[in-house]
């Protein structure tokens, strides 16, 4: 009888150590959950926001945006430029430079255009993200055109050319960091976008969408 008696305390405390293990099984289920979900929502944002952020700070060999050409002559100093191009996986297409490397004079603002063709039988979006190498130089590499800059929707089978309007500002000729740079390297990768932003129809196009929907009622 004794022994019987003894045994309902020690039930008892493994019910409750039990639930206290589910218990915390639970919440780290759910902060598991919760992380992938945030991790999936960043991914998606991704590109977007490293553009944004690189752009800002010039982090990671980014390139900055210029409204204008510089007022100065090219300077007589020269440096090659070569252009690389990446696709990531998930986007159907081909991508790369008309040219893998031109020479160019400091403060020269040049033209130059990547080809990009859609070989899938479907629509598809895609956006850019770029830097360029060394990193030193992404501070000083303006670029006043670029195709990185929007999201990129492309018709099955399409082929298009897209232009980069850039030159090297010529203060990097004051920045000892990059005496010994002959050579910058800029840099793309296309990455697919899963959710493209829905463009709103110009007022002549909304006007004539609701003429044509009023001549077939």
């Amino acid at each position: 009888m004794a022994d019987h008696q003894n045994q309902h305390p020690a039930s008892a405390g493994e019910k409750k150590s039990s639930r206290r293990g589910l218990t915390r099984d639970a919440a780290v289920a759910a902060i598991c959950g919760f992380v992938v979900v945030l991790m999936v929502g960043a991914a998606y944002a991704a590109v977007p926001f490293y553009n944004w952020f690189c752009r800002a700070t010039g982090f990671n060999g980014t390139t900055q945006v210029a409204t204008s050409a510089p007022s100065g002559a090219p300077l007589e100093r020269k440096v090659a430029i070569r252009f690389d191009s990446n696709v990531a996986g998930g986007l159907p297409w081909k991508f790369e430079p008309e040219q893998t490397e031109i020479e160019v004079r400091i403060g020269e603002v040049t033209t130059v255009f990547y080809k990009v063709t859609n070989q899938s039988a479907r629509t598809t979006t895609g956006q850019a993200a770029y830097n360029v190498a060394p990193l030193t130089v992404g501070s000083y590499f303006e670029k006043i055109n670029c195709f990185c800059f929007t999201e990129q929707t492309m018709a099955p089978g399409e082929t298009r050319q897209m232009p980069v309007v850039f030159y090297v500002d010529p203060s990097i000729v004051k920045d000892s960091e990059n005496d010994s740079v002959n050579t910058i390297t800029l840099s793309y990768t296309f990455f697919p976008v899963r959710e493209p932003s829905v463009k709103p129809l110009a007022a002549g196009e909304s006007e004539k969408s609701g003429a044509s929907a009023k001549g077939n009622l």
